[in-house]
């Protein structure tokens, strides 16, 4: 196996940065960037902490982020499994990256930057929810802004329902559960989980 390891070697097998590429990036929101990010209803957060590093789901009904202004994005911490992985990883270590999917746009959004976890009582309520309130919200600070390649997006297919997957043929929760603990009561958990769920949204 022949490996790359240093940058310039990475350099002489991809060349130069397009003038594109470069240009695109901000280190704040543009109107157009804050149009783009505004549509996403889903975002992948990306942290790291002593442990190693983690890449969590987020989705909101509507918008993924709230814009507080063109340097800040708040994210609120919606109920889940309580592992707390991302939170715990931003108190120690502040880096983050997120990355936008729009549903049927092949542009993807990505912000780099630093964030906080608040529970400052006027913020957890500004996003009150079927009377509701998310238990912390995720403050980001934007350090760079900027969209993605289509390309990765245009050939998944990601939105063509002709290449959905059957999810009747996949392992259900259930069943991953079962495999990464042998004594797990799969069926009892896949047949609880869709009113589990709808009943534990916000």
């Amino acid at each position: 196996m022949t490996i790359l390891r240093s940058v310039d070697d990475l350099k002489a097998i991809y060349g130069d940065v397009s003038e594109a590429s470069v240009a695109k990036v901000t280190r704040f929101l543009t109107a157009e960037y804050r149009q783009m990010i505004e549509a996403s209803p889903f975002v992948a957060l990306s942290t790291v902490g002593p442990e190693g590093m983690d890449c969590s789901p987020r989705g909101d009904e509507g918008r993924v982020v709230r814009v507080e202004d063109d340097r800040h994005l708040a994210l609120p911490d919606w109920r889940g499994n309580n592992r707390i992985d991302s939170l715990v990883n931003i108190v120690r270590d502040p880096r983050v990256a997120l990355m936008f999917l729009i549903p049927g746009s092949n542009t993807v959004m990505r912000v780099n930057g630093t964030a906080v976890v608040s529970v400052e009582p006027d913020l957890l309520a500004s996003f009150e929810m079927d009377g509701k309130h998310p238990r912390s919200v995720i403050v980001i600070e934007i350090v760079e802004v900027y969209f993605q390649c289509a390309r990765a997006v245009m050939r998944a297919q990601l939105w063509n329902p002709e290449r959905f997957a059957d999810v009747s043929a996949l392992p259900t929760p259930g069943t991953l559960l079962k495999a990464a603990k042998a004594d797990f009561d799969k069926e009892t958990y896949d047949r609880e989980w869709a009113a589990r769920a709808a009943n534990t949204m916000w």
